[in-house]
């Protein structure tokens, strides 16, 4: 399964070879460099670790810039391990360069990225709840949530509303996995991939781009 690790650029419009104009979104991926290879024999179980994004030293810790030097890299900005199968040994070895090149045997792409974050919403926006009527003889209820009283009583188990009421409470920013979408091209010169859809995430957010684990 290939990964790699990478940037979200924006949407734009490109044309299939049919002629049907399809929406993508841009990302840059990589160059990554391997940071550090985990095996069963080391660590216990079979890793890479995935370094994108050069950062200036004097704006990382001394253990961060001497583990990079043993990769023989720069610091990275963004940096996450990704586990392989514990039959599967790793192909790569520290020190090495990953491109968008290893997607060119790929159909379809997995994107994990971090949503945007909304801040403290209500009900209404972030469960989609419609909400109380507009007529006449509602009073200053139109988003309000309801009554709860029927979630919050938990025999055995305390007073308090049952886990997993849909409530008010912080929306987005947090790890969001866009699958199986389609490859529509690969720049190897310019490091981008173009996906069709929309991905999670900000343009100019980070993002993890991984071989579709479903066609």
């Amino acid at each position: 399964m290939a990964m790699l690790l990478g940037k979200k650029v924006g949407m734009t419009q490109a044309y299939d070879e049919s002629g049907k104009l399809l929406p993508v979104t841009v990302i840059q991926a990589g160059p990554c460099a391997v940071m550090q290879v985990k095996t069963t024999e080391t660590d216990g179980y079979n890793a890479i670790q995935l370094g994108y994004d050069d950062v200036k030293p004097s704006r990382r810790k001394n253990s961060q810039i001497g583990h990079a030097r043993k990769a023989n890299t720069t610091p990275k900005k963004f940096v996450k391990e990704m586990r392989l199968p514990d039959d599967v040994e790793p192909e790569y070895k520290v020190g090495d360069t990953i491109t968008v090149s290893v997607f060119a045997e790929d159909k379809s792409v997995d994107v994990v990225g971090t949503s945007k974050g909304k801040g403290f919403a209500g009900v209404m926006k972030r469960h989609g709840f419609s909400g109380f009527p507009a007529s006449h003889g509602t009073e200053r209820k139109h988003r309000a949530p309801g009554s709860i009283s029927s979630f919050a009583s938990d025999a055995g188990h305390g007073g308090s509303p049952k886990k997993g009421k849909k409530m008010a409470g912080h929306m987005g920013n947090c790890r969001v996995t866009a699958k199986s979408h389609r490859l529509v091209a690969i720049d190897e010169e310019k490091n981008l991939l173009v996906v069709k859809g929309s991905v999670p995430g900000p343009a100019g957010g980070y993002c993890l781009v991984r071989s579709a684990k479903k066609a």
